[in-house]
């Protein structure tokens, strides 16, 4: 299923992550459901914290076409 995780790590960080370049992206919704979507980086995305502390990822959704936010723990691979 594509390359390991040890020639492509993943990406978590702010500053690892390559503007308007394409990735996946992998995290549970809050349904429990697993999500993998290709993704790009771009001006408007960013990481944060909700009010009450969850670790957030705004990105854009290429299947979607549109914005889109991980919440928790997730995976990108280049």
């Amino acid at each position: 299923m594509g390359l390991s995780h040890a020639i492509v790590p993943y990406i978590t960080e702010r500053n690892k992550m390559i503007q308007d370049k394409t990735f996946r992206i992998t995290y549970k919704k809050s349904t429990g459901e697993t999500i993998t979507r290709f993704g790009k980086w771009t001006d408007k995305c960013r990481f944060w914290k909700s009010k009450i502390g969850h670790a957030l990822m705004t990105y854009y959704d290429l299947d979607a076409q549109g914005y889109r936010t991980a919440k928790g723990e997730w995976k990108v691979r280049y």
